[in-house]
């Protein structure tokens, strides 16, 4: 494991960006440029980070970037994968750049995943991250197929009564050659992560949670503690699928061996405002149960079977 000190020093994403205080895409951004280097194009799908990326001509982004349409990540990315392999057959460059897509759950769960399948499909190769906000943070706060039961946005007033997707399954479900779950509460793993889809042939598929801290309601300050609640109390499992083997990693992994204990789900629950309307409702105690039990249906399909201690 790479310790902090063995990080690159050269800042990609640079001072000065229009992120609201607190944005879990900035930390990201950080990470996920630390790992992979110069040496990368950026396909930034409409969403917060279009905004973030500061108004032309100036850019806190200081690698080449396209912004593309919500529904058109995956077919933007085969179009310029393809284009760079061209360009590199052709001797007009050295070595072929990282392909990199950034989208939020809008245009990953619902807009843009038809697009993401195609690419996946056809075997694509290039990096698909999606920073998942479980809302439309960049519209208003609606509500996503990644935001979960419970969960106030501006278009579930009462809270959400559907389950969210498991975009990350659907990726493993393509038989793509990498796909991984990160926290910003534990950024070498997401490093380490980042490093090893770099040198990976094919569609690699990378999610965030991005906990946001105005459309969840909690203070900036606590978005760091709000992404270790949610990987602690197993909202948020963290691991990587690769050769059709699936492996927990960090925190989750000593939760899964028993080496630290699971917290309860209301604990997470409770440190956000947008949950506070279902907990105090007659169906709070059910939709608590309910969020449970989607996290024991999850390590069971990740891991085979869910220990007794969980």
């Amino acid at each position: 494991m790479v310790s902090f000190k063995e990080l690159p020093e050269e800042e990609l994403f640079l001072a000065g960006s229009t992120a609201c205080q607190g944005c879990p895409a900035s930390v990201a951004l950080r990470i996920a440029f630390k790992a992979l280097g110069r040496n990368t194009i950026l396909l930034v799908v409409a969403s917060c980070t279009s905004v973030l990326q500061g108004s032309y001509p100036l850019s806190a982004i200081d690698l080449p970037l396209v912004n593309v349409l919500f529904a058109t990540g995956g077919a933007s990315a085969s179009g310029v994968s393809a284009g760079v392999k061209a360009l590199v057959k052709r001797g007009e460059l050295e070595e072929e750049p990282n392909v990199l897509v950034w989208a939020g759950d809008g245009g990953t769960y619902d807009i843009g995943i038809q697009s993401l399948s195609g690419a996946a499909e056809r075997e694509t190769d290039f990096i698909y991250v999606c920073y998942n906000n479980e809302m439309y943070s960049n519209t208003g706060t609606q509500r996503s197929g990644a935001t979960p039961l419970g969960a106030w946005t501006t278009t579930t007033p009462a809270g959400k009564i559907h389950p969210r997707k498991d975009i990350a399954q659907i990726m493993i479900a393509h038989r793509i050659p990498y796909v991984a779950t990160v926290s910003l509460a534990y950024p070498l793993d997401f490093y380490q992560k980042m490093l090893k889809a770099k040198d990976i042939r094919g569609t690699k598929y990378i999610e965030i949670l991005a906990p946001c801290p105005p459309g969840w309601k909690f203070p900036s300050s606590q978005m760091i503690e709000v992404s270790r609640m949610a990987v602690q109390c197993g909202m948020w499992l963290l691991y990587e699928h690769e050769d059709g083997e699936t492996r927990f990693t960090a925190a989750t992994k000593r939760i899964i061996e028993g080496k630290v204990k699971k917290r309860p789900v209301k604990d997470y629950l409770e440190i956000q405002g947008r949950f506070s309307q279902i907990l105090a409702s007659k169906e709070g105690k059910e939709a608590e149960d309910l969020l449970e039990q989607e996290v024991s249906e999850s390590i069971r399909r990740l891991h085979g079977w869910v220990p007794e201690y969980i």
